[in-house]
């Protein structure tokens, strides 16, 4: 029931301009990269309900500045696997010295890998692996390093399941 709301290019670089369509449109959910919203005062925005922050790391100030009496969410995901692969719904109350990336969303399966490629136990650093339908094919006119980071997906039986490595460094927490 909501509407979207289109602005020119200029007037939603963060600060000021972002914050005057914001205010002017009453906006009540949002998605944003944390170094656009932490240039927003949260106590201006009475009318935004739901934030979600993806494209960088969230840092816990921001939440534990905007997540009062709002839904917050923080997503991650590469462009190889349709931006968007895992989130976390965010707690003001939250302690952790980092905001989780948190659980894959539908069709999505998320692997941390030891240097050998065998899932890293809870607590234990490895490389994030992404599977599911949304995983791209390769790149473009690239075949080596296609090859090198989208491979057959080991933990399934799927004829042509595949993973996308991307290097990122990730852990399970123990829940």
């Amino acid at each position: 029931g909501a509407a979207m709301v289109l602005a020119p290019q200029d007037d939603l670089l963060p600060g000021e301009p972002l914050l005057d369509v914001l205010k002017r449109h009453a906006v009540t959910a949002v998605t944003l990269p944390p170094t656009a919203l932490m240039q927003l005062p949260a106590a201006d925005l009475p009318a935004l309900k739901t934030i979600t922050v993806a494209g960088e790391a969230c840092p816990p100030e921001l939440v534990a500045n905007w997540a009062h009496n709002r839904r917050f969410f923080n997503l991650y995901g590469p462009t190889e696997a349709a931006i968007d692969v895992t989130y976390w719904a965010c707690r003001p109350d939250e302690t952790a010295t980092t905001v989780p990336i948190g659980r894959p969303v539908a069709n999505t399966k998320i692997y941390i890998v030891d240097h050998a490629g065998n899932p890293a136990p809870a607590g234990i650093p490895g490389e994030l692996w992404i599977g599911g339908v949304q995983v791209a094919r390769g790149y473009v006119n690239r075949p080596e390093l296609t090859i090198e980071r989208f491979i057959p997906d080991p933990f399934t039986d799927d004829d042509g399941a595949r993973v996308y490595r991307t290097g990122d460094l990730a852990r399970y927490r123990d829940d």
